[in-house]
């Protein structure tokens, strides 16, 4: 034995750092923590290198790392940072799907959920953003397959993508699973194919189609507009719906229409109509409560009184 600098045995080193003596013994029998010495019984003894050691195991298992991993940052194999990285990127993943789990269950607790709504929404909220943006992906190119459209228009259209944060709050866990039924639903499917195919033909006609940002910043001002004049009372026969039809009907001739022909004002009135489907209006409304946007106020009733004017 040497003497030349302190020695402890099992039960010292345990005392020292709170680590159980079977531990210490497993950790030796290992590899992991050799002994210094033993004593002339055989017991083993451990200086002061081992009692730093021991403890560098020690916060290296409270951190998570295998005994393999800390075998090799032990013989300097891999570094402590480089196995750090690793374990965060690991520990990242698992907190977000246990606040995702979190989240389900405050759904299931609020809607007070049957089984199979809670499997459904299980298994909604657990895939990845790639898969919800594949879906989301798969859903557009149905709707478009085979029909020349604004490339510009649909990209814009297909461009905003469900994103849940790490830590979704219950209302966007709902608005996922809601959204995610909306776009396989065979009837929203079908509203929207022909949605796209009024506007493939439009677009053949030689419409003239706006940029998605103008498009959407006049609608929302004409909407406004006469959700202003429904709040007044106004009849969409009054001379303010007279006034509106006629912007709007202007704004959507082309050259050799009439925006004061009754006929074409039908045909318009009828192009909105097809478009107002509530459920395109709650698809914008659950991707902005999923995403954290400003909410989607409804334009439903605007939009009624717009084809009712339009219509004279």
């Amino acid at each position: 034995m040497g003497g030349v600098s302190r020695t402890f045995t099992i039960g010292e080193l345990a005392r020292r750092t709170g680590v159980p003596v079977k531990t210490i013994r497993f950790y030796s029998d290992e590899g992991l923590l050799p002994p210094t010495d033993r004593t002339y019984s055989g017991y083993r003894l451990y200086d002061t290198r081992s009692l730093a050691r021991l403890e560098l195991i020690k916060t290296l298992r409270e951190l998570g790392l295998g005994l393999a991993e800390i075998a090799q940052v032990l013989a300097e194999e891999v570094t402590v940072p480089r196995l750090a990285a690793r374990h965060l990127a690991a520990l990242d993943e698992q907190i977000r799907r246990l606040r995702l789990r979190r989240a389900v269950l405050r759904a299931v607790v609020k809607r007070e959920s049957e089984l199979e709504e809670v499997k459904l929404m299980n298994k909604l909220a657990s895939m990845s953003d790639e898969e919800r943006v594949r879906l989301l992906d798969e859903f557009w190119a149905e709707m478009v397959d085979g029909l020349t459209v604004d490339s510009e228009f649909f990209a814009g259209m297909r461009s905003a993508k469900p994103a849940l944060p790490d830590d979704p709050s219950p209302e966007q866990v709902e608005a996922w699973a809601e959204f995610a039924e909306l776009i396989q639903d065979p009837g929203f499917r079908q509203a929207i194919r022909a949605m796209s195919e009024q506007h493939a033909a439009a677009l053949a006609a030689g419409d003239e189609m706006r940029p998605l940002d103008e498009s959407r910043e006049n609608w929302f001002r004409w909407n406004a507009r006469a959700e202003e004049h429904l709040k007044a009372g106004l009849a969409p026969t009054s001379s303010e719906g007279r006034a509106l039809a006629g912007e709007i009907a202007g704004a959507f001739a082309r050259d050799g229409q009439n925006p004061d022909d009754p006929a074409f004002r039908r045909e318009l009135a009828d192009r909105c109509a097809s478009g107002s489907d509530a459920r395109a209006e709650r698809y914008w409304q659950l991707l902005a409560i999923m995403n954290g946007w400003p909410p989607f106020p409804s334009q439903h009733a605007g939009t009624e009184w717009i084809i009712a004017a339009l219509r004279g």
